[in-house]
């Protein structure tokens, strides 16, 4: 199922030399192109509102990203790739389009493919708005600010450590509130943030049913560890791909890559999913006892 468009966004299925997906658009086809990367468990869908808040010199550009909305779900994302299919994607797409240069707005699991492609494309980067962003060294398994894994194996990162309530619950489509860990409960709880309802929650919640599902995509592979919390990252899905065990040295390449562009980093004080005592981290589960075995701090 598609799901409809504002008034001002168009869709098209574009087919590039990586990928065919879905892709939005809204403002004039002559004006400054902006990329919108959304981010894990949505589609380009969540960016419309902000696509057609932008000024009217701006053409904005949001596609459905490899596993996730209306892309083409037989193309895998090969974890061990890091942010690489993403990036990659990203790319090809604003070639096929004619781009050589254009602004970057990444959100979540979007914003680090962001970062990366300010090590490997800076070039193509008018700017960089990061909203949001998840870690440059990656998510889960590390233990200080400089992302040093906290065991060899990257135990505490990956697909492993996904809800298996919520991915029921996407399963089966549920749009009740019957659980605090239903789809709807967890976009309410750890991403508008109570009491806000979004006027369009039940497009973004269409948009989290197309996600792919398993050990190909979410929430992907894991390998089981000696080590707590007793799982290690797999190799597929964008979930093993976020974990530092593949995002590896990021931030030094960030550090070593010319030009660098303009960046906008925002984030929010009261955010519960990406932030250091993120809700789906084993680190802030683990003093609450829901995960036995917790080694301290």
């Amino acid at each position: 199922m598609s799901i409809p468009t504002l008034p001002g966004v168009t869709a098209q299925t574009i087919t590039t030399s990586r990928l065919t997906t879905r892709v939005l658009f809204s403002g004039p086809e002559d004006g400054i192109p902006v990329l919108f990367i959304h981010g894990n468990f949505s589609s380009a869908t969540w960016w419309e509102e902000t696509m057609i808040a932008l000024p009217s010199k701006y053409r904005a550009i949001a596609a459905d990203q490899r596993g996730l909305g209306e892309s083409d779900h037989s193309v895998k994302i090969n974890a061990q790739n890091g942010m690489g299919d993403f990036v990659g994607d990203a790319i090809a797409l604003m070639d096929q389009l004619g781009y050589d240069r254009f602004h970057l707005v990444g959100v979540s699991l979007g914003g680090v493919a962001a970062w990366w492609m300010m090590a490997d494309a800076p070039s193509r980067l008018l700017s960089v708005t990061l909203a949001g962003p998840g870690s440059p060294f990656g998510f889960g398994g590390t233990k200080d600010a400089s992302g040093t894994p906290t065991y060899d194996d990257y135990a505490g990162s990956g697909g492993g450590l996904a809800n298996p309530v919520l991915f029921q619950g996407l399963r089966e489509k549920n749009r009740t509130l019957d659980s605090p860990f239903s789809p709807r409960s967890a976009l309410r709880l750890l991403v508008w943030g109570p009491p806000f309802v979004p006027e369009r929650e039940e497009a973004f919640l269409d948009a989290m049913f197309q996600v792919e599902l398993g050990e190909y995509g979410i929430p992907g592979d894991k390998v089981d560890s000696p080590n707590w919390p007793y799982v290690a990252p797999g190799k597929w899905g964008p979930l093993n791909a976020l974990s530092p065990k593949y995002i590896g040295n990021l931030v030094e390449r960030i550090l070593a890559a010319k030009p660098k562009a303009d960046v906008l980093w925002i984030y929010g004080t009261d955010d519960v999913a990406v932030s250091n005592s993120a809700a789906s981290d084993p680190g802030t589960w683990g003093p609450t006892g829901r995960l036995p075995g917790f080694p301290g701090p």
